[in-house]
């Protein structure tokens, strides 16, 4: 089976900071450096490590070519990622000596993508594939609609967190997956006492350096996993590197709690590197890594 994973890829630029700047000052970099980023170029990769079959479905920009020649050598094919005359997508992110951050995205040619486009890429979509998502794209309705239609599952990552575009999609989702930060808001825009009430197979919940849940509402069981003690580098891209690895071990047909813990190792590996994309740890470091 195959995984599709319609998602934003961004140049990342990287300013090392004492701590993350508070309203209205003015803080020097200590340090400037550039990666592949975005959720849905993150997500590819770890799933492309966990050993998923995948087919990234997205834009870059005039100035992309850099990015497609990173996604390739992490083995993420560009067959399906548009080319377009706009800027490409980018991230600006602060990292604190902590290893905490702060994110400003623009969002360039994920959001220009025409629609016909992504129809097209999607038309071999078919039951037992996937289809990935996050909130750094449009068209978000269409693709779940029309790849739910053609029997794919399909995995919604809430994030950047926006109560609308997740109200949109959630009809057409299987698993969901949020931070902790992100499953209180949809709650509380919602207005439910239980996430069971709305319908999915799964979801996901992450809670950083805490661990994370998964809930099998199918199956009404629940996972987890403790968090990793370990001393953290930049923490940016540790939410997509698990969800990553989950998703794409799912694909492979491993058990929840199994493909839980590879998550979590691979999520603890990758915030002892700075980077995103570029930091996500091989299957074979992540099998190695004794956490």
């Amino acid at each position: 089976m195959t995984v599709y994973n319609f998602g934003s890829i961004n140049a990342d630029y990287f300013y090392q900071v004492p701590h993350i700047p508070a309203p209205g000052e003015t803080l020097a970099a200590t340090g400037l450096d550039q990666g592949l980023g975005g959720k849905g170029a993150n997500q590819s990769v770890a799933m492309v490590q966990a050993g998923a079959d995948l087919v990234h479905l997205g834009a870059v920009g005039r100035d992309g070519d850099w990015l497609l020649e990173r996604l390739v050598s992490l083995g993420v094919a560009d067959d399906a990622i548009a080319r377009l005359p706009c800027a490409s997508g980018h991230a600006i992110i602060t990292v604190a000596a902590d290893g905490e951050n702060a994110i400003t995205i623009y969002s360039g040619a994920n959001t220009a993508m025409s629609e016909a486009q992504l129809t097209e890429w999607l038309l071999p979509v078919r039951e037992g594939d996937w289809l990935v998502m996050q909130n750094e794209t449009a068209h978000q309705r269409h693709a779940a609609r029309l790849a739910r239609s053609q029997g794919a599952r399909v995995v919604y990552s809430a994030a950047p967190f926006e109560a609308k575009a997740a109200v949109e999609v959630l009809p057409f989702v299987n698993i969901l997956c949020m931070n902790e930060q992100e499953a209180k808001a949809l709650q509380q825009a919602l207005r439910i006492s239980s996430m069971a009430s709305l319908g999915l197979d799964g979801m996901l919940i992450t809670y950083g350096s805490k661990g994370a849940v998964y809930h099998d509402f199918s199956a009404d069981q629940l996972f987890e996993v403790s968090g990793i003690p370990v001393t953290p580098v930049d923490t940016t891209g540790a939410g997509d590197t698990f969800c990553g690895y989950f998703i794409g071990r799912l694909s492979l047909g491993e058990d929840p709690q199994t493909a839980l813990t590879c998550a979590n190792r691979a999520a603890a590996l990758k915030v002892m590197r700075p980077g995103t994309a570029d930091a996500i740890p091989s299957l074979q470091e992540v099998m190695d890594f004794g956490g």
